[in-house]
């Protein structure tokens, strides 16, 4: 499993660099109805569907602090994986969450990636295929290529406490 996580990181990082940043999707008389493919935070916080959700979102959410404190000096060296659909509900309510968490937690926006993906959690040129991906948004959190957790759809408790709990499995 370990050796397949690597393989399509690495291929995810060669098939990253050749798509379309920020793709829109269309419907049949063109108007936008999404994003797919690599994507900016920027470009998320500004499509119509999801910026409302983002704006009340965001500020909402308060993340615990001692979670944080115990989380932070865990989080160095890893990168961050977000797939999400901007159609799906639960990605537009968790993914504003998530990112007040990781920006509580000083992570760069270089070691965060954005995946959007259809209504058929697809995605362009198989970017997120061997990704096992069921349900969005999905969080996944690495550490040199290999995937060490992930949290899919909610969160159990709160999505820092999950994190939290990703690494005490290790």
């Amino acid at each position: 499993m370990k050796k397949l996580i690597t393989f399509t990181l690495l291929l995810f990082a060669m098939t990253a660099s050749s798509q379309e940043i920020n793709k829109k999707t269309k419907d049949d008389t063109g108007k936008v109805t999404g994003l797919i493919n690599i994507c900016s935070r920027a470009a998320l916080q500004a499509l119509p569907d999801t910026q409302h959700k983002y704006e009340l979102e965001y500020p909402a959410y308060q993340p615990d602090q001692a979670t944080l404190t115990a989380l932070k000096p865990l989080m160095k060296d890893k990168k961050i994986t977000i797939v999400m659909g901007t159609w799906c509900g639960d990605s537009q309510l968790q993914v504003p969450h998530f990112y007040k968490v990781l920006d509580a937690l000083n992570i760069k926006e270089a070691d965060i990636t954005l995946i959007c993906v259809d209504h058929s959690k697809k995605a362009e040129n198989g970017l997120i295929d061997g990704m096992s991906i069921t349900n969005v948004p999905t969080f996944i959190v690495t550490a040199a290529g290999k995937e060490l957790g992930r949290i899919t759809e909610s969160p159990r408790e709160t999505l820092e406490k999950d994190m939290l709990s990703i690494f005490a499995k290790k």
